[in-house]
């Protein structure tokens, strides 16, 4: 499941050499790096053929969504009941955002590239779990969207040395072209874990724990916005940035994730 965008050569036929030549000598590099340390499993560190692979087995247990899923929550439906349809949750308690969209279910393979990417310095995940999002979220991306990651407290920032949310943000960014902004948003409060809460206490965990940077209201401002976070759970958080960036004057707030916390039944 490697991801490699095609390239494109000038017209030059000695620039056109030298590049293939360029190109042979990076394949022959590449295949004694894999004899030398032989590629794994983004997901259990089986071997696999080229870097930046899934086994077979990780891969059948991705539970990935596609339609017919709900048009608004991006939550899947277990039968196509026609184009366009909400899900009941949806109906009920429609969130502040337009559209969320998913690569997989949150469990399996799924949980674990995720586990791999926050907690196991798998900051190299980023790449391959963004090309999926990218591909995942296509119709979110068209247009010229800004893409804000969901931001991290500084404290746990510094615990972790990187958000997880800008590598996906970033790597989505360079395969689509999409403007990304990762100085928008703040999080001024450390907020407890949302799952296991209810509605009520979640809106007290995240009361005042984002807010705007200076000046952002004038780069939101009658924009198409794209929330990036590695995981959709309860959307409490994604939910109360949407507010923020539609008080700010964007025109449209989607939401994308690599793994969406579904329940069945």
């Amino acid at each position: 499941m490697p991801f490699e965008a095609p390239v494109t050569l000038p017209g030059s036929s000695a620039f056109r050499a030298l590049s293939f030549a360029g190109a042979g000598a990076a394949r022959a590099a590449s295949a004694a790096l894999n004899f030398a340390i032989p590629p794994q499993c983004l997901a259990c560190s089986r071997p696999v053929t080229s870097v930046g692979c899934v086994c077979a087995v990780c891969w059948s247990g991705l539970g990935l969504i596609e339609r017919p899923f709900c048009e608004r929550l991006g939550t899947p439906f277990p039968a196509d009941y026609g184009p366009g349809l909400l899900s009941p949750a949806a109906i009920a308690n429609p969130p502040a955002y337009d559209r969320a969209r998913a690569v997989a279910r949150f469990d399996g393979a799924a949980r674990e590239l995720v586990h791999r990417l926050k907690y196991a310095d798998g900051a190299h995940l980023a790449r391959p779990l963004g090309a999926m999002m990218a591909r995942a979220g296509h119709e979110l991306l068209s247009g010229e969207p800004l893409l804000l990651p969901v931001p991290l407290h500084r404290f746990r920032l510094w615990s972790r040395r990187f958000n997880q949310a800008a590598l996906l943000a970033r790597a989505v960014a360079g395969i689509t072209g999409a403007e990304l902004r990762s100085d928008l948003l703040i999080r001024r409060k450390r907020t407890a874990p949302q799952v296991g809460l209810s509605a009520s206490q979640r809106a007290q965990n995240l009361a005042g724990a984002f807010s705007l940077a200076d000046g952002a209201a004038a780069r939101l401002a009658g924009r198409a916005v794209v929330l990036v976070d590695d995981v959709l759970t309860t959307g409490a958080t994604v939910d109360r940035l949407a507010r923020l960036v539609r008080r700010a004057g964007a025109a449209r707030v989607d939401v994308l994730v690599f793994a969406l916390v579904v329940k069945d039944g």
